[in-house]
């Protein structure tokens, strides 16, 4: 196979193919997005969503070919029985590298509804993806500093705000929406600065994760937590189309979500508070656990 040729042909030749199947891939969503808002039709609507859903699948589909024609590396991948491609899901991964994304859209694909992120508002844009993220109905998130803040009092809460037009519209559709609920990704330096309790994990944030549920209610079905892991530490995407990842763990472990988290109020509610945190960082604990086996020298 194309993993054959030497590193960096393989790497420029797989960067040329990705970007190419991005350029013929994003305008036709754009076309199907702008019918979807000019003609809408409750019918309609539906038969537009479904056209995004699977240009998004091909696109998906042909970068994780592009994946396993160019490396040799081995995905050893654990707990996808029993998804359900109409399912309603709030995927919770660690974050280790850049890598996280294609390697979870690889796996995800076709199995449970597209993978949905939080973006800032400023990789709205950047060049094609933002209009291609834009026409799957991805999330705009616009964060204020504490200075901004200040200045402009009026700004608290439009992030908020922001957040529940996005978790009522995904009520009513087949949805997974992901959370990176680290906040960021993993490096010893922020380990440290954290004085984070867990050995291969940063602290998690339960806040994010907690207003998801609280808006999305009983939408959701259950939680998808995952659990990634690379042999090389923390790989780059050039690491990836280089070959030089040799071996990608994924663990999926489908949860209940806890009774009477949905609809609570995270902010106001202490006790409410407090139980949720506890079974965020128990989901942690576990996650923690596993890493440990996998980084152990018999794994």
């Amino acid at each position: 196979m194309l993993f054959r040729l030497p590193r960096g042909l393989r790497a420029a030749l797989a960067a040329v193919l990705v970007l190419t199947s991005t350029v013929l891939h994003v305008p036709v969503l754009l076309v199907v997005a702008l019918l979807k808002a000019v003609l809408p039709v409750a019918a309609l609507r539906r038969r537009f969503d479904r056209a995004l859903m699977l240009i998004a699948e091909s696109w998906i589909g042909f970068n994780s070919r592009m994946i396993d024609a160019f490396t040799r590396t081995r995905f050893i991948v654990e707990g996808l029985e029993g998804l359900r491609y109409g399912g309603h899901y709030l995927v919770l991964a660690n974050h280790q590298s850049w890598v996280d994304i294609p390697v979870l859209q690889k796996v995800f694909n076709r199995r449970i509804p597209l993978l949905r992120f939080f973006l800032k508002s400023q990789l709205f844009w950047v060049p094609l993806l933002g209009l291609a993220w834009w026409a799957l109905d991805f999330p705009f998130m616009k964060r204020y500093s504490r200075q901004q803040l200040a200045r402009r009092p009026e700004l608290a809460g439009r992030d908020v705000a922001a957040t529940r037009r996005a978790c009522e519209k995904f009520r009513h559709i087949p949805v997974s929406v992901m959370n990176f609920v680290e906040g960021t990704r993993f490096t010893p330096a922020k380990h440290a600065r954290q004085a984070s309790p867990f050995r291969h994990l940063l602290k998690p944030k339960a806040g994010g994760v907690a207003f998801v549920v609280g808006a999305m209610g009983e939408a959701i079905g259950s939680v998808l937590d995952v659990t990634l892991h690379y042999d090389v530490g923390t790989p780059t995407l050039a690491d990836l189309f280089s070959d030089r990842i040799g071996v990608v763990r994924v663990h999926v472990r489908e949860r209940a979500i806890p009774g009477g988290f949905a609809g609570g109020d995270y902010e106001t509610d202490r006790a409410y508070r407090v139980r949720f945190q506890a079974w965020i960082n128990q989901m942690w604990l576990d996650k923690d656990a596993k890493l440990d086996d996998w980084n152990s020298p018999r794994s």
